[in-house]
């Protein structure tokens, strides 16, 4: 996402060179770089020990399920916020954590990290952000997904070994 105003005063940006680093940002009111910002959230695979079950969720009214996901807040290791969206969502204790792949998400200026989180109980307690849960073995869980998402992308990614994301316009 391109960032056009100063996050502190407002003024117009503009483009100048800064060493190694190339062309970045500058607010000449301030005379400062500023160096492009956004979100980081994680993305979880949630399965059971025996990886042959996946857990996806269905949130907000939408029909599609999809991937336990959410924003790291500031100050959070990636991993602990893994943790924390699991039990926050689910009431589930991760019993592993291990990283997969980033993809950057232009629609929410969001850098998503994906996680795949083993549980030793799969006997989920939602909160209520979440509408339906539900175990899936795995050509299941590959069929319900939702179509064209990154939640997608990251599951038969793992699944597969080679990642394919859907394309998106800034």
């Amino acid at each position: 996402m391109k960032m056009n105003y100063c996050m502190e005063c407002g003024s117009p940006l503009h483009i100048k060179e800064h060493g190694d680093e190339g062309l970045v940002p500058y607010c000449e009111t301030c005379a400062a770089f500023r160096y492009p910002m956004f979100n980081t959230a994680v993305s979880l695979i949630v399965t059971d020990e025996e990886r042959e079950h996946v857990l996806l969720i269905r949130q907000y009214g939408r029909p599609h399920y999809i991937l336990v996901a959410g924003y790291v807040n500031q100050g959070e290791d990636a991993e602990d916020a893994a943790r924390r969206e699991l039990r926050e969502e689910l009431g589930l204790a991760a019993e592993s954590v291990r990283f997969n792949r980033s993809r950057y998400f232009p629609p929410s200026n969001t850098l998503m990290l994906n996680f795949t989180v083993t549980v030793w109980s799969e006997q989920a307690h939602p909160n209520h952000e979440v509408d339906a849960w539900r175990w899936f073995d795995i050509e299941e869980a590959r069929e319900a997904v939702k179509p064209n998402s990154l939640a997608r992308a990251f599951l038969l990614g793992w699944l597969d070994g080679e990642y394919h994301f859907p394309e998106y316009r800034s």
